[in-house]
């Protein structure tokens, strides 16, 4: 592959977050061998979902996976900012209004059989790009050209471009900021999911303040689904 980037920033080194991704990584290989469309989301802005989805894919490629990231978050990507390509990169948009081939929108980058399409420039209608037949043709190479494609959408409290992709995915993965978000909320987040077809493989409660030896420490934790009515209808109750 020509399109090579070199990132920066992206190796985490708090012990916590690595053994919670590497969790992550092993609940969701568990969840059997159909799942390899993977999309992550979650109800609002700054919940973490996009680190998430970018470390799960490193973890991924680090047992020897194949495994392509698409940013599909065409709004508000923050991948680029983040981690810093050493160079100026296409991306999704772009591809999908074809202004650029799909050879020239996927980059290989430094961390070993991890390769990423970023989501290219602002557009000003995300959700009808999404809905083009196109975008279901990326997603059937990508799910004969790689092991894993984990996929990183916008926050779906108020939008609607998740549920779009969700319909093409084997699972999705819900991130949610501990004590930040309301139980009604997740709930209409959950029923959009159900709407698109799209089996929920569980939720990444993220953004836990554990006491640890007198310091604040922030790590996701993974947890199933099933436990989610309980655990968050107390949540709900209290906000």
């Amino acid at each position: 592959m020509e399109n090579k980037i070199s990132l920066s920033q992206y190796e985490v080194t708090d012990y916590n977050f690595v053994e919670a991704i590497k969790t992550l990584r092993t609940n969701i290989q568990f969840s059997g061998s159909s799942i390899r469309l993977i999309m992550f989301t979650s109800s609002v802005s700054n919940e973490g979902k996009s680190e998430i989805s970018f470390q799960l894919a490193a973890s991924l490629a680090q047992l020897g996976k194949h495994v392509l990231l698409i940013d599909a978050d065409i709004r508000k990507s923050v991948l680029v900012s983040r981690y810093q390509p050493d160079r100026e990169v296409n991306g999704l948009s772009q591809y999908l209004s074809s202004q650029i081939t799909r050879e020239e929108a996927v980059y290989q980058s430094n961390v070993n059989g991890l390769e990423i399409m970023f989501a290219g420039p602002y557009s000003p209608n995300p959700a009808e790009l999404l809905e083009e037949e196109q975008f279901g043709n990326l997603l059937d190479w990508a799910r004969d050209a790689y092991d894993y494609v984990v996929i990183d959408t916008p926050p779906m409290g108020n939008l609607i471009d998740g549920a779009i992709v969700a319909r093409h995915c084997d699972g999705v993965v819900m991130v949610i900021e501990s004590g930040a978000i309301s139980f009604r909320l997740l709930q209409k987040v959950k029923a959009q999911l159900e709407k698109s077809g799209c089996r929920i493989l569980g939720t990444v409660l993220n953004k836990i303040t554990v006491n640890h030896c007198g310091y604040y420490r922030y790590y996701g934790k993974y947890g199933r689904y099933g436990k989610y009515g309980k655990e968050y209808e107390k949540a709900g109750k209290r906000q």
